[in-house]
Parts: C-alpha cells; structure tokens; sequence
C-alpha cells in the first residue's frame, strides 16, 4: 500500500453455535434492508501507532486504547511480522464500533476480523486465509478466555462454516439454505461470554453427547442432500441452551411465539442475549421481528432485523476522499 492511502475493513454480525453446534458451527448475517450491520476499521500508515474509536456502541468499549482488542490485533500482527521477517511500521487505526458488546451476535469477533483483515491487506498480504484464522482465534480467546472460531470464521469467510480442530485448515464451508431468512432480536442487555461459560455443566450427559453428534451429522448431511426441511428438524441445542435461557428474560415465550407462527428453527445466539429464529416465508419472519422487537427487547439498546446469509464475509470499502 502507498503511504498515503487507507484501507477500510467491514465484517459482518455473526451467529456461533448455531443451536445444534455448539463451539463448531457459525453463520454470517447481513439485514435483508441492506443496512450495514457490522464493524468497521480503518488502517493508515503514521509517524506513531494509534486507535480513534466511534460508532454507536464506542461508549461501551473497555477504557483505554491499551485495553482495547484492535490494539492488541495490532501488537500480534506486528510480532507475526517480525516473525516471517517482514518489515513493520506504524499505523493509526479507527475502530467504528457499530455492534453491541455482550449481545452474541459476535461483537468482539466482527472487531478481530476487520483489524486483522485490515492490517493484512494494508501490508500486501504477507498472510494466506488459514493463517489470518488462527490469528483471529487466538484474539478471540483472549476476549472470551478459549479459543473458537465460531464467530470469527464466518465472519471472515461469510457463509456457514464447520470448525474442523485441523489447524491446517481450520474451517469449512457448508451449503447455504438460500430460502431461509434469520430473524435476529438483541435484547439489550449484556451477556459475557465467560459469564455463559460459566453457566453450563462441567459434564455433558451420554444421552446429550449422542444427540449432538446425531443432529450435528443429519444436519450437515441433510444440507449437502437439500432436504432443507430435515435440517430445520435438528436445530436444537441439547448443550447450552437449557443452562443459558435463564440468563435471557422472555425466552420461553419469545420461542413459543416464534415457532406458532412460521418459525422453523428458534434459539440463542452464540452466548445470548440475542435469539434467532429461521423461517423461510418473508412474511412470517418480518412478524416474528415485529413481535419480538415489542416483546423481547429490554431496553433502547435493543433491536431486531431480518436477515440472510451472505456468501461473502469480510469486505474491503473503498474509502471516500
């Protein structure tokens, strides 16, 4: 990149878990109204490193740019750098922090991956995609306390992504229901994702352990087949969800709701609060949103959109001069 120029990264929102894939299944999201619905940074060279934050949900952010995750994106990117023997220079970063923290929605992970994304192509890529991952991995783990990809790897990839535990390849790519809309509803108040780890058992059940990789299998296979109707079918979560939901006020019934009225699929996203339910009438789905943005939603944080998959995650924008 010449001296003067910017780079300018978006990443989208993402769901983990999924419901049935707990720590391995992820999606990327984007608004079906076109809204951008992610966070973005940008990345220009300076004389000294430096982070400006804005966005609606700055005020959130930990104090400090110290303490903030695309300052320490940067630090292990400029040691991954010096690593490969790579030259290294400064930066000043902004962070537009357009996603609340806490909500499940991979808030932290849309950060790691636009820095990170940004910083990469900012030095002409000294980084292939694989290696990229591991990074964001790693950064996520420092937020959250374990390293996981499902949020970071569709976020980057875009799509619905399978973790492999292959470090060689660390995420793949299913088939994406095209059909299907994912209405999302952020309640408005915070979860952490240590403080939902914290909430599950310290010992899974045979019984639970069976039935994961039973729907985790039919799912994966009924995607790849198109029996779209049979994936929906195994989209509960046997691991999480009956720890998590009495973090989440209104669940039972934002669910209840959902599913009467055109709702295939319904659950948490990621570590909460935010829940989802899949449909694949337009309709439905914008009434479902309707009600849970009178019903489920906390607070003025709160909020609801219909969404879709995008087979694209991470974009670069071009920046207006």
């Amino acid at each position: 990149m010449s001296s003067n120029s910017i780079t300018r990264v978006f990443a989208p929102v993402s769901i983990g878990n999924v419901s049935l894939g707990f720590d391995v299944l992820g999606a990327a999201l984007i608004p079906v109204d076109g809204s951008e619905f992610g966070d973005v940074v940008e990345v220009k060279d300076a004389d000294t490193f430096s982070l400006h934050t804005t966005g609606a949900f700055a005020h959130k952010l930990p104090p400090g740019t110290d303490n903030n995750i695309v300052t320490l994106c940067y630090a292990h990117f400029l040691e991954a750098l010096v690593k490969v023997g790579k030259p290294t220079r400064h930066v000043a970063m902004t962070l537009h922090k357009n996603l609340p923290i806490g909500s499940g929605l991979g808030s932290s992970a849309s950060s790691i991956v636009a820095a990170l994304h940004a910083l990469n192509v900012h030095f002409d890529e000294p980084f292939d995609n694989n290696t990229m991952l591991l990074m964001m991995g790693e950064m996520e783990g420092q937020i959250s306390g374990s390293i996981h990809y499902d949020n970071v790897a569709p976020c980057y990839f875009g799509g619905m992504t399978l973790m492999t535990g292959q470090e060689e390849q660390v995420a793949i790519q299913l088939p994406v229901v095209d059909s299907w809309y994912w209405v999302i509803c952020y309640s408005g108040i915070s979860v952490s994702t240590a403080a939902a780890r914290d909430a599950l058992p310290k010992k899974v059940e045979m019984a639970d352990a069976l039935t994961f990789g039973r729907q985790l299998g039919v799912f994966t296979h009924a995607l790849h087949c198109g029996d779209h109707a049979l994936a929906a079918s195994v989209m509960h979560d046997v691991i999480a969800e009956p720890y998590r939901k009495a973090l989440l006020p209104g669940f039972d019934e934002a669910r209840a709701f959902s599913m009467r009225n055109g709702g295939l699929a319904f659950g948490i996203s990621g570590s909460g609060p935010t829940v989802f339910a899949v449909c694949d009438d337009a309709e439905k789905a914008e009434a479902i949103r309707q009600w849970l943005q009178r019903n489920y939603v906390q607070n003025e944080d709160g909020f609801s959109h219909v969404c879709r998959i995008p087979h694209r995650g991470v974009v670069e924008q071009q920046v207006k001069e």
